[in-house]
């Protein structure tokens, strides 16, 4: 390896990994379980090595106290917002129907400065998890898995528009749930970890589908205009196959979870996402990965194939 490559798995473990770029630093966060750490790195390939700082921890008791997972930073209007799932523990991990998505708020131009304020949690229709925000047409748009129709399946997601960064107004519409054998693996049927890709005048909506400790978790993708009207399911168009999936040849499994940035100078899309380095390996393997892709001749996005762990990677464009 040169000081113009690097090697995946960035972070191990590094569970439900999320970057996000501002101006000239990216700021990355995983899951911790017990608190929320953030990074910050001028570097995408040096986002596990950057300064780390913990900017959160929950009570010994309340209904945020236990199992904090996938927490994402954005920056709405100007200010920071860490959205996180977490439960009070009292069932265990397992506690589902007690799970929400919580919301801090930090005024401070620097994430790494201020203070960072509990909103308290967003109030979703439904317990969930992997809560996330985008912007289109002026309006700002929350995005997360639902539970709450077992047996049906686990979980599935639904959007609502914001009136604020912590509250949601109107219904919460269901926009896909698991119905393809690819979303089913795993013995779960999920549809979880949205996220949002925007490019070409489309919507591109990306989550994670199956359990999340199958060799076949998986991204699936939700597509719609910019101009149509997010908040009508039969505006989204869904892939009937996953946009990006397991490598046998390569030595990677379970690939989910994701997140999207760019390259220092602007050039590049890059993909940060989870993996797990062997079959049946379980999630406690789960490490953070990054690699660039492109698009196709339609717009839409190729995600490729996940690269083998360990081999050399060109650093993105500007590092």
């Amino acid at each position: 390896m040169t000081k113009d490559t690097f090697q995946n798995p960035l972070m191990d473990p590094g569970a439900d990994p999320w970057v996000y770029k501002d101006d000239d630093m990216y700021y990355f966060m995983a899951t911790r379980r017990t608190h929320l750490d953030l990074w910050k790195s001028p570097t995408l390939s040096g986002i596990a090595n950057g300064e780390c700082k913990t900017i959160w921890t929950p009570p010994e008791e309340g209904i945020n106290s236990h199992y904090l997972w996938a927490p994402e930073i954005h920056k709405v209007n100007g200010t920071w917002y860490v959205y996180f799932t977490a439960n009070d523990g009292k069932d265990g991990k397992d506690g589902d129907m007690a799970r929400k998505i919580f919301v801090l708020e930090n005024s401070s131009q620097n994430p790494f400065e201020g203070e960072w304020i509990e909103r308290g949690y967003v109030n979703t229709e439904h317990p969930g998890l992997d809560g996330t925000v985008f912007e289109n047409n002026g309006k700002w748009y929350f995005v997360y898995a639902g539970y709450g129709n077992f047996p049906a399946y686990g979980s599935a997601l639904y959007i609502a528009e914001m009136a604020n960064p912590w509250t949601l107004t109107g219904p919460n519409v269901l926009i896909s749930s698991p119905e393809y054998e690819w979303e089913v693996q795993g013995g779960l049927a999920v549809n979880e970890g949205p996220v949002m890709l925007k490019r070409n005048g489309k919507l591109f909506l990306v989550y994670s589908a199956s359990a999340t400790w199958s060799d076949d978790y998986s991204l699936g993708m939700l597509t719609a205009s910019e101009e149509a009207d997010v908040l009508n399911a039969q505006s989204w168009d869904k892939s009937p196959h996953p946009v990006f999936k397991k490598s046998e040849e390569n030595g990677v499994f379970a690939p989910g979870h994701n997140g999207f940035t760019q390259s220092p100078d602007g050039t590049e899309d890059w993909i940060v996402y989870h993996a797990i380095p062997e079959s049946e390996g379980g999630s406690s393997r789960r490490s953070t990965r990054i690699q660039k892709f492109g698009w196709k001749a339609d717009g839409t996005p190729d995600f490729g194939i996940p690269l083998p762990t360990s081999d050399p990677i060109q650093v993105p464009s500007g590092e």
